[in-house]
């Protein structure tokens, strides 16, 4: 990896991506400071201080922003939003699917574009969400409808800004735009991470051997964690195909054997960010709606309570128990939804009897199809368990003293993002060696 950097930063044409991509970095964390106009700041410090619940989990993946209330505070979960439920509509309406799987660059065109029109869309509706949870609180100069309309323009327009920056860098910089900007989100709180282990070596001024060993044994769960992850995001199940001789134009062209490379964690990070939207969204309606939830008793009081165990440990333990048994279920169910979304054993089946290949030990057809099923299935529930494990240790922790800035969903985003650029540039240096031997 860090040959392939160094190789990286040696090449003209990608140097200037990397600093481009190094540029809108920055630009996007400037944009974390700015404070959203008619907010108070005085009021805001006091308010946020122990940002908590859904608060706390969007102030993660915004890298603060959302405890500062600046202009980037929803960061881009209403891209992601948007980009799943359009992702979704694909598979059920034919004329989108149509349009997703033969529309070409016109069709991926016309798709960026309803997921954008969605994503402001979405924006607006948390935004509104936003403001309505915090109107009450004191954080704004007042509570006149200029003063939303100015807090809500802000944060829509941050969001839209966040969907520009991650375009350009998919487009003119190295990694995927709005993946790297999640990356940078999460990253930030590194600091705060590091200062909470030293915290642990040294207590109100004297070191501890229990603290010390304490932050050894975290450091090595976290390289640990880190190792499990990459091990993971990098296997794969390689399933053989056979194809036998067939005449192209005027040429017999030969036996050809291959593998169709199934991955481990084939869904990714995605079931955990369902299983999480899923959790929290009873939480976010019921903050709008109803004024002070936290200090209320009733069922809505135990349903917002129950929602938010997910990411706060101010609930009692039987609500964190349940959360992460109905979390880890959800996980698991997410994992299976999604791998046979975007893989589907019968047209793999499909195609491979169309071009005359065959898995060897396997009939061609409906017997190809059981044994994909069955292989996609064993890795699916490896995967999700392997996924619901990662989500919940952030939960197990809260059982201890221990206050870790960063969790098991954070270190799957970080390292399966940094894996795909790092292959990204990889991939930008053999074409331009390619390049180089053809001219």
């Amino acid at each position: 990896m860090f040959k392939t950097i160094k190789n990286a930063v040696k090449t003209p044409e990608i140097r200037k991506k990397l600093l481009y991509t190094l540029l809108l970095i920055v630009v996007f964390r400037l944009g974390c400071f700015i404070t959203v106009p008619g907010v108070n700041s005085i009021a805001l410090a006091d308010a946020m201080q122990n940002a908590d619940g859904v608060a706390g989990l969007i102030n993660m993946i915004s890298g603060g922003a959302f405890s500062r209330f600046s202009i980037f505070a929803m960061s881009i979960s209403p891209y992601i939003t948007a980009s799943i439920v359009i992702q979704l509509l694909g598979m059920i309406i034919p004329s989108l699917e149509k349009l997703t799987k033969e529309g070409g660059e016109e069709g991926r065109q016309k798709i960026n574009r309803y997921t954008k029109f969605l994503t402001i869309i979405l924006a607006i509706v948390e935004g509104l969400g936003i403001y309505l949870s915090y109107r009450k609180s004191g954080i704004f100069v007042n509570d006149t409808f200029l003063t939303g309309a100015l807090v809500l323009t802000g944060l829509v327009a941050g969001t839209a800004i966040l969907m520009w920056l991650g375009e350009q860098i998919t487009s003119k910089g190295i990694g995927n735009g709005i993946s790297l900007l999640i990356f940078v989100g999460i990253v930030s709180g590194l600091p705060s991470a590091v200062t909470n282990i030293a915290q642990l070596i040294v207590k109100d001024g004297a070191f501890s051997t229990t603290g010390l060993l304490t932050a050894v044994g975290v450091l090595i769960g976290a390289i640990i964690l880190v190792a499990g992850v990459v091990f993971v995001q990098q296997a794969e199940r390689r399933i053989p195909v056979q194809y036998s001789k067939k005449v192209v134009g005027r040429k017999m062209v030969g036996a050809q054997s291959t593998h169709i490379p199934l991955k481990l964690a084939m869904a990714g990070v995605m079931p955990i960010i369902f299983a999480s939207s899923f959790m929290t969204f009873p939480a976010m309606l019921i903050q709008i709606f109803v004024k002070d939830i936290a200090n209320k008793t009733g069922f809505l009081h135990g349903l917002y309570q129950f929602s938010i165990a997910t990411s706060t440990s101010n609930v009692p333990v039987g609500y964190s128990i349940g959360n992460a048994l109905v979390y880890l279920l959800l996980i698991v169910g997410f994992t299976f939804f999604y791998t046979y979304a975007t893989f589907n054993p019968a047209e793999v089946s499909s195609n491979i009897k169309r071009n005359g290949g065959f898995i060897p030990g396997i009939r061609a057809g409906k017997p190809t199809t059981e044994y994909l099923s069955s292989v996609i299935s064993k890795l699916t529930w490896f995967g999700g368990l392997f996924l619901a494990i990662i989500a919940i240790l952030p939960m197990l922790l809260r059982f201890t003293n221990l206050n870790i800035a960063f969790g098991g969903t954070s270190i799957l985003i970080v390292v399966g993002v940094a894996l795909e650029t790092v292959q990204q540039l990889e991939s930008q240096l053999a074409m331009r060696h390619y390049k180089g031997f053809l001219e």
